[in-house]
């Protein structure tokens, strides 16, 4: 009976055991499910963005890079282009002062092309009268290059001598104008007196350079 007591004893301490080192095993495989070192990354970017272990970086441009295109009133090469016939409002005005050795015409012209522009220099001026075309001639003045911003003006008189004869004289009936450097005129209708001394040429009809004259003059 004794030894039934130990036989059945010893059975008991050998089953919990394996019990227990079956639990060790169970704890020790949940615990060491992921052994495997984790898997480095490749640096693959996702769409749209740098990649993940890499800083994004930009190249410079190169620097004093020239603009492709080329500044509105440009030439292309800095300069501003000369104004055209079709660039210019043209228009003319009686300027004369009472009291003065001579008449005065001023002719205005305006820029209107959108774009600056430059405009310098004499301007053709001839005067038509029943007898033929009459052409100014340049006072002599300097010329001087000036810049016609958009929108703005500039003016050259015309001066010409009063017919204080108490005749008809040479009737004028028209003026055209020619821009600098260009060979498309305008014509206007003339302002100012409505003749010039017959065969008069100690005082000719004179035009001074682009600028010469002002709005108010």
């Amino acid at each position: 009976m004794h030894a039934r007591k130990l036989a059945f004893a010893a059975l008991a301490v050998a089953a919990g055991l394996s019990l227990t080192a079956c639990q060790n095993d169970d704890t020790d495989t949940a615990q060491g499910t992921s052994t495997a070192a984790p898997t480095a990354s490749t640096g693959t970017a996702p769409i749209g963005g740098p990649a993940s272990n890499a800083p994004a970086t930009s190249k410079p441009g190169k620097p004093g890079a020239a603009p492709t295109t080329a500044p509105a009133g440009s030439t292309g090469a800095g300069k501003t282009a000369k104004c055209r016939t079709a660039d210019l409002t043209i228009t003319a005005a009686d300027h004369t002062i009472t009291g003065d050795p001579t008449n005065t015409v001023v002719v205005e012209l305006k820029n209107h092309s959108g774009k600056d522009c430059t405009l310098s220099g004499y301007a053709g001026v001839d005067l038509t009268t029943p007898s033929g075309t009459l052409s100014a001639k340049r006072s002599g003045e300097p010329v001087v290059t000036g810049v016609v911003a958009n929108g703005k003006s500039t003016y050259f008189g015309i001066s010409y001598p009063a017919n204080n004869t108490g005749g008809s004289g040479l009737r004028i009936t028209g003026l055209v104008v020619t821009p600098p450097d260009e060979t498309q005129s305008v014509t206007l209708p003339w302002p100012g007196a409505g003749s010039l001394p017959a065969a008069d040429d100690s005082a000719p009809v004179k035009i001074g350079p682009i600028g010469s004259a002002g709005q108010g003059q």
